[in-house]
């Protein structure tokens, strides 16, 4: 591997085409359209944070440590069976994730059902959008029908020979085929497609994104633009998300832990020179309870 400057690999580029840039190691931007939504740290599985609408119908788990990074769904009521799954890879930009969770927080409320409208039968005109309207329409089967970007590095791929509501016909797809390379989101059957236009008209946004140099995979870093990010350029400070609102709670605890620990050390200290030079013996004093260690979510993905 050719030599890179570490004050290079973790300088921060804007990157284009966005959907190229992979998912920059954290899911903030893919939860800023519902950081106002309840969210969860379940203690147990591979879910390390769950957001949900709050009357519990939409759920949007991200999952840290696996391939399949995000997981969301949407059900009749808080209890029932998902009518729909939209599943995001490790590769997908959150930048991209956040055009669909946008999509669902501007649908919900507690009287609309509009994020479970079934899919249009029109659906080469119900998933375009202004910024799909140049990609182009193939049929490379009977079976398939697919929307391509123009530099063909992206698309959106229909399987109809599906005979499941469970089944994924729908695949959104960016970069070259490959583990580390290719990001790729599917969706159900009964996915309504305005959801899956708006993560498309995202992922076409010609707005480029923020990532360090080291975060580019080596084998797509000739298909993409770099401009390194100026004090001028760079992006305005964000509202906090749940993430970062958690990352805040676990700094504080550790903080508030080791100066309790501290002062008890502290108050020791004073005794024992009492005691040198008095003769005098304290009285035992009771041990101080220090608050439990949190666990932090890792916040990382592959």
């Amino acid at each position: 591997m050719p030599y890179e400057p570490d004050d290079d690999h973790f300088r921060e580029y804007h990157v284009t085409p966005r959907h190229l840039a992979g998912s920059g190691g954290t899911g903030d931007a893919g939860f800023e359209p519902v950081a106002h939504w309840p969210r969860h740290y379940p203690d147990d599985g591979p879910c390390q944070l769950l957001v949900t609408s709050p009357d519990h119908r939409i759920r949007i788990g991200w999952f840290g440590d696996d391939y399949d990074l995000w997981k969301i769904t949407a059900a009749e009521d808080a209890v029932s069976t998902p009518r729909w799954v939209a599943t995001f890879n490790q590769n997908m930009p959150p930048e991209i994730v956040a055009g669909f969770t946008r999509a669902l927080a501007n649908g919900w409320s507690e009287d609309n059902d509009d994020f479970l409208r079934p899919t249009s039968p029109h659906w080469s005109e119900s998933v375009r959008s202004p910024a799909t309207s140049d990609w182009t329409l193939t049929t490379p089967n009977r079976n398939t029908v697919e929307l391509t970007a123009p530099d063909e590095l992206a698309g959106l791929a229909l399987d109809r020979s599906f005979s499941a509501p469970t089944e994924e016909p729908w695949v959104l797809w960016a970069g070259p085929p490959g583990w580390g390379t290719r990001a790729e989101a599917t969706f159900t059957a009964r996915t309504p497609t305005h959801l899956i236009a708006a993560t498309a008209a995202a992922l076409a946004d010609p707005a480029p994104v923020v990532r360090t140099r080291g975060m580019i995979n080596r084998r797509i870093e000739h298909l993409v633009r770099l401009a390194p990010v100026s004090p001028e350029t760079a992006p305005a400070p964000r509202a906090p998300t749940p993430l970062d609102v958690r990352r805040t709670a676990v700094s504080a605890a550790l903080q508030r832990a080791s100066q309790s620990q501290g002062s008890v050390c502290a108050n020791a200290a004073r005794i024992r020179t009492t005691t040198a030079q008095t003769g005098y013996t304290a009285p035992e004093q009771p041990a101080a309870v220090l608050p439990p260690s949190p666990h932090p979510s890792t916040g990382r993905g592959r």
